[in-house]
């Protein structure tokens, strides 16, 4: 049985191969639509989709440090092996891209409904993508799709954005038009929405969700009627921890706020109770990964500066991804590898109790609150002594300072007092 793709109507023209369209879009990540019309030997329609999807993939590096990189079909998009099914085989939609890259997703149905079921994935750590990569290999990872049955002869279609976590691999999938067993040749008028696109009439805020808040805009408008804005909240604090062969070898304390400016401006506050914390601790570099509920993403990576006399470490690198943070906004993908921050005495702990901001990019930048963190030489699962901030280094040097001028001052008045007391008392004896 032969595959086919088309041009989408109304060309109405064929050809051997799957038609990209590169939409321009808002965000970090590169929006790819990828539309593709399977055909049987007869030149008759089996399969109808069309959607826009990328792939965060976390990789150790030759010097034990894990990095995140992105992969999206690109231009060089494949198709081989896209079939529309037979007696004893399913129909499948497969595309490959980049240097080794695939991905296929089979379909099955019933009397009534049909929906996709396993989503494989292929990537090649060879590809320069994987920049200094340990492993040069082809890996596959399995996944069950996360789509509902849909009724046969309908159109799935969602705007929001899905994710299939597995292993090392987030898939990220929105704006997709789908249909499977198409009857007749013929895509369907009819449309199966998905619930994240479906209006709703109220949003109840959990007291355990990380709080959003939204900004006020720098251009005059009428306010929304459903939203109310108000001043975001200080984060709660979060203790982080990891172990390396049963022992903790990292410590982190902190509060963190996003301000992102993708499309509207939002502070999102990262709630530690819906927050887990992965990574690694190496002998020259350690990352704390740290995943809220599978929406937002942010990694920290650590390093050794042995240049001076003394061994420092220091904040060198942050990777952010956050995933429809605000409703209807594409994925955001941003990092800054050229960070010395957080500069502290290697076996001593750092700690800023003062909100501090890095800056990943412009429209991004993490605020944090009450920081501690010890990446190296952690001892006894407690942090080491800690070495202050600047700013806060001011405030316990001003504070005694100011308590000194205080108590002088008080000093000042009570002579003064005096002063006066006694020439009152001299005046009265005279004046006798």
């Amino acid at each position: 049985m032969a595959t086919r793709c088309s041009w989408s109507r109304p060309l109405s023209l064929t050809c051997g191969c799957l038609l990209l369209l590169v939409l321009g879009g808002p965000g970090v990540f590169q929006s790819h639509a990828v539309e593709v019309e399977v055909k049987d030997s007869s030149n008759t329609t089996c399969i109808y989709a069309k959607w826009m999807m990328s792939f965060l993939i976390k990789y150790e590096t030759n010097s034990s440090e894990y990095k995140n990189v992105t992969l999206e079909p690109s231009t060089n998009v494949t198709h081989k092996g896209s079939t529309c099914g037979n007696k004893t085989h399913d129909p499948l939609l497969a595309i490959q891209f980049g240097a080794g890259h695939s991905w296929s997703l089979n379909f099955t149905k019933t009397n009534e409904t049909y929906r996709g079921n396993i989503i494989t994935f292929t990537y090649n750590t060879s590809d320069v993508a994987f920049k200094d990569a340990k492993k040069k290999e082809v890996i596959t990872i399995v996944a069950n799709d996360t789509l509902h049955p849909v009724r046969l002869n309908t159109v799935y279609r969602c705007h929001h954005l899905d994710s299939v976590e597995v292993a090392n691999v987030s898939q990220f999938f929105w704006n997709v038009t789908l249909q499977a067993f198409v009857q007749n040749g013929t895509v369907s008028k009819n449309d199966s929405i998905c619930d994240a696109d479906k209006p709703t009439v109220s949003t109840t805020v959990m007291p355990t969700i990380a709080n959003f808040t939204s900004l006020p805009s720098t251009t005059a408008s009428s306010p929304s009627p459903t939203t109310t804005s108000k001043p975001a909240e200080k984060p709660f604090i979060g203790n982080y921890s990891l172990k390396n062969g049963g022992k903790t070898c990292l410590l982190a304390t902190i509060g963190l706020q996003l301000n992102a400016s993708q499309e509207k401006p939002a502070l999102i506050n990262i709630n530690p109770k819906t927050t887990a914390a992965t990574g690694s601790c190496g002998n020259t570099s350690a990352t704390l990964q740290l995943n809220d509920s599978n929406r937002r993403f942010i990694d920290f990576t650590f390093a050794l500066n042995t240049s001076g006399n003394v061994p420092k470490f220091y904040l060198r690198e942050v990777n952010v991804t956050l995933i429809s943070f605000v409703n209807g906004s594409e994925p955001l993908n941003a990092g800054n590898n050229n960070l010395s921050l957080w500069d502290t005495f290697l076996g001593s702990s750092y700690m800023c109790q003062k909100e501090q901001s890095v800056v990943v990019t412009e429209d991004l930048q993490i605020h944090t609150f009450d920081l501690r963190i010890q990446p190296f030489r952690v001892e006894d699962d407690r942090y080491s002594k800690a070495e202050e901030c600047f700013a806060d280094s001011d405030l316990n040097f001003l504070i005694p300072i100011a308590v000194g001028v205080a108590l002088g001052f008080l000093i000042i008045l009570v002579f003064i007092s005096y002063v006066i007391g006694r020439r009152k008392s001299r005046t009265g004896y005279q004046s006798v």
